[in-house]
């Protein structure tokens, strides 16, 4: 059955492409009003377009998660002009370079934890007061299979998106009275922007990994963040969801 999100005001970050947009898309669909949020003002600005040019409404708002004051005019900015805030999906995120433990520059663990971990930290406190403000709410913060496992030569995004999961639980054992919830959700390679870039020789070696054959798509990711946020799985929170086509199976 789906679902609507009529009178609902929902922020997605990283919402400009791949993963981020999908779930823009599906909201938009669903009635929902959209922010979509991205550090490139311009993607941004496109995917809410293409939102509103099929009846739906929509936002765009450029923002660098890894500012923690810059997140919190994204949330001022979307009760402002939206009234309110009752969904957030966390998508924000690098791929950081690769390269062993040891090996592994200073600059860019910590450029990459800023973004991916610090950014939801950010995000997710600004979002719950905002939500407090409305008496509910449904988050949900992208980690990754690399939650749940590991990988050589990717030490900070694994760690960082472990971090996530372990924020994600602290909060929706702290806000689960307050009828807010927050889930995870861990994409394994799903075939967007991120990956092609990060891995262009390396993804016909990555598809003959999968399971199933293939790499996931987007809009696959998108229609199970879509489910977490909506009243279907109200009591669904503090949970980490895989979309990995049994990858972590092995």
């Amino acid at each position: 059955m789906k679902s609507s999100f009529r009178g609902k005001v929902a922020i997605v970050t990283g919402g400009g492409s791949g993963i981020g947009a999908a779930v823009a898309r599906q909201l938009g669909e669903a009635e929902a009003e959209v922010v979509v949020a991205d550090l490139d003002a311009e993607a941004a600005r496109a995917i809410a377009a293409e939102i509103r040019s099929l009846g739906g409404k929509a936002l765009d708002y450029a923002v660098d998660v890894a500012d923690p004051a810059a997140v919190d005019k994204l949330i001022q900015f979307t009760v402002g002009k939206c009234g309110g805030l009752d969904l957030a999906v966390n998508n924000a995120g690098v791929s950081g370079v690769r390269k062993a433990t040891a090996d592994y520059p200073l600059d860019d663990w910590h450029s990459l934890m800023n973004v991916n971990l610090n950014g939801v930290f950010y995000c997710m406190k600004y979002e719950i007061a905002a939500m407090q403000q409305r008496g509910a709410g449904a988050i949900v913060n992208m980690s990754s299979v690399l939650g749940s496992v590991g990988m050589r030569t990717a030490p900070a995004y694994t760690a960082a998106k472990h971090g996530v999961v372990g924020l994600t639980k602290v909060a929706a054992l702290e806000y689960a009275r307050s009828g807010i919830r927050v889930n995870a959700v861990g994409p394994g390679w799903i075939d967007t922007p991120l990956l092609s870039e990060q891995m262009d020789r390396e993804l016909r070696l990555l598809t003959a990994l999968q399971p199933m054959g293939r790499c996931g798509k987007p809009e696959e990711v998108a229609a199970l963040v879509c489910f977490l946020l909506s009243d279907q799985a109200s009591f669904i929170t503090g949970s980490y969801h895989l979309v990995d086509g049994a990858y972590s199976a092995h």
